[in-house]
């Protein structure tokens, strides 16, 4: 009886280390659902981010990510297809934009609605889209101009009206490439 009650015992003990190993698996695949950003140039870049979820737009910012280094912006799965980022080179000038206008500040905001910016005492900036296709998670890669490997010409798509904020030109830049 001792011998059975020992390998009994063993097994469960066993049973047990796997379940909770699997679990720990499972849970550490589930924290990979992130919107993430990195910045492959050799500047410090501020990024601000904008998206649509259950209670309507959001902007929010400033991320500043160091030079070569990535930066997670949203934790968990995402919420929309569609996200909008307008970044800033603090090193060298220039931007990342596009033409989805949202409102920002210069200081750290976060702003519900796109409508009446200037009104509401915000700027009116011009991010670019980040078409997801709907993944559980996604990385933005920054990078220099120069760096930007050719791309083919995109066609143009006509994605559901209520994923686009109100001004949205009918097409965005490329991502990622700074002007």
């Amino acid at each position: 009886m001792t011998a059975l009650f020992r390998r009994s015992a063993t097994r469960c003990i066993t049973c047990t280390v796997a379940l909770a190993a699997g679990l720990l698996a499972v849970s550490a695949h589930w924290a990979l659902a992130d919107f993430r950003l990195c910045n492959n140039t050799g500047s410090r870049v501020g990024v601000s981010l904008g998206y649509k979820d259950a209670e309507g737009w959001t902007t929010e910012g400033w991320w500043n990510v160091s030079a070569r280094t990535c930066e997670t912006l949203l934790r968990g799965a995402l919420v929309a297809r569609y996200y909008y980022i307008y970044a800033v080179d603090y090193d060298h000038g220039g931007e990342w934009s596009g033409h989805a206008f949202m409102c920002s500040r210069e200081k750290e905001f976060t702003i519900r609605g796109t409508e009446n910016c200037l009104a509401r005492g915000f700027d009116r900036t011009g991010y670019f889209e980040v078409d997801t296709g709907e993944q559980r998670s996604w990385t933005v890669q920054l990078t220099d101009s120069l760096e930007q490997k050719p791309t083919r010409p995109q066609p143009l798509r006509t994605p559901p009206v209520t994923q686009r904020p109100p001004s949205v030109a009918p097409s965005a830049p490329a991502e990622g490439g700074k002007r």
